[in-house]
């Protein structure tokens, strides 16, 4: 168990207003400290089972790779640590800077919270339906440019829309429209942060020919609308 100075330091910490991650194994001490409590919080898989009986106040929800609170947040094991401090940097400095850390790392730029723990993304030989998964997902990013929905997806990986979302549930942890949108919002971030595009060019951009539209789902995945969000985290040396 965490040692009664680090539980302390943790509490007057939090009390203090810094925001408090658990890394892995990290989130017990978050737990001694009381700070999940009535929260949901992840860890490494092996070791749910044991956060779960240690500190029974704690939602612990086993399957996600971070879990983000604001003040406090927690992750997973070693790769979904870096998962939440790409995310993290994403939400203080912006998409941009998450993808370009990314990019220098050798890593995705963006993997959900709640995407499962065991998920993966490249197929192993002979394994048809992540060999489909992975089909329909680079194919999906490659057109998010197209107003294309969970039936077009469905139709490329040669599949019924109810097997897709199966397969996305089991691989991602999220359903097709759900994933998607939330890849056309990151693309969306992106744009705005990096270029001088009106924000209707870049809703089109997005697959979002409806600009009402794309305002209301922007606000609703990030707070706050797209030109509000081009003022903040808008870097002029990255824009075209």
């Amino acid at each position: 168990r965490p040692s009664d100075g680090l539980v302390s330091a943790l509490r007057a910490a939090h009390a203090r207003g810094a925001r408090v991650v658990g890394l892995c194994s990290g989130t017990f001490a978050l737990a001694a400290a009381g700070l999940l409590d009535g929260r949901s919080a992840t860890t490494h898989w092996r070791m749910a089972d044991e956060l779960a009986a240690l500190y029974p106040r704690v939602v612990v929800r086993s399957d996600d790779l971070y879990i983000d609170h604001g003040d406090v947040a927690t992750s997973a094991g070693t790769g979904a640590a870096v998962d939440l401090a790409l995310a993290l940097v994403r939400r203080d400095c912006g998409a941009a800077h998450a993808a370009e850390i990314a990019r220098h790392m050798v890593l995705p730029p963006h993997r959900d919270g709640g995407q499962r723990q065991y998920s993966r993304l490249t197929p192993r030989p002979g394994q048809a339906a992540e060999e489909t998964l992975a089909s329909v997902v680079a194919w999906a990013e490659a057109n998010l440019h197209r107003p294309i929905g969970v039936e077009d997806l469905a139709a490329h990986g040669a599949v019924s829309p109810r097997t897709l979302a199966r397969l996305f549930e089991r691989g991602l942890g999220v359903a097709p429209g759900r994933w998607l949108l939330r890849r056309r919002i990151e693309a969306a971030r992106t744009l705005l942060e990096r270029t001088d595009a009106s924000v209707e060019t870049v809703a089109a951009a997005c697959g979002f020919p409806d600009l009402s539209n794309f305002r209301r789902r922007f606000a609703a995945e990030t707070g706050t609308t797209p030109g509000r969000y081009r003022r903040m985290f808008s870097t002029p040396g990255w824009r075209n």
